[in-house]
């Protein structure tokens, strides 16, 4: 009996179609050859459910769905190594659009992209960071996956009408602020 094989392989240097990588409005990232879909990736599922980290011209993604863990590497062609990593990380930027993507390059490196986009949050934040984001003293622009909510169209207003009729909720709410400064503090 033959053991399955573990990877699929798709490669494009012998067919007619090039594989090609598209972020679809729902979320989705669609990976396709010609006509056909080799792999879809929901790229809005929260950040314990899916995983991307980039290597070079390599971008490994692991996603558990439906309590099945499964991993895909991409590997980047171009006319050298060179643009084959300029290719994936262009592809990078596209994806922090909507999630965090690790980047297992040189350190140099990843700093100084830091440095040129200090506003745009990938990776972990502190606490702090994040409360002086929530009480205006700070701007930050999140990726698209933290603006996700599991409220169903329409859900919020409903809501919203309960807390402002509760008579508590006003002071709900300074609590809160005082909590948010508290751990600025910290």
């Amino acid at each position: 009996m033959k053991a399955q094989p573990r990877w699929k392989i798709f490669e494009d240097k012998n067919s007619r179609s090039k594989i090609l990588l598209t972020i679809l409005g729902s979320g989705h990232l669609l990976v396709t050859r010609g006509h056909e879909s080799l792999e879809t990736i929901p790229l809005l599922t929260g950040c314990d459910s899916l995983k991307v980290q980039q290597k070079s011209d390599n971008l490994m993604f692991q996603m558990t769905v439906k309590g099945v863990s499964r991993m895909l590497r991409m590997q980047f062609d171009g006319k050298d190594r060179v643009e084959a990593v300029s290719e994936c990380s262009s592809a990078v930027e596209q994806l922090k659009k909507y999630l965090s993507v690790t980047t297992l390059d040189d350190p140099a490196r990843i700093r100084q992209e830091k440095s040129v986009e200090p506003d745009v949050t990938q990776g972990s934040l502190s606490i702090g960071h994040l409360a002086k984001h929530f009480l205006g003293e700070a701007s930050l622009s999140l990726p698209q996956m933290c603006s996700h909510t599991v409220l169903a169209e329409g859900g919020l207003e409903p809501v919203l009408r309960l807390c402002l009729l509760d008579p508590s909720f006003p002071g709900f709410v300074e609590k809160v602020e005082a909590q948010l400064q508290k751990m600025i503090e910290e």
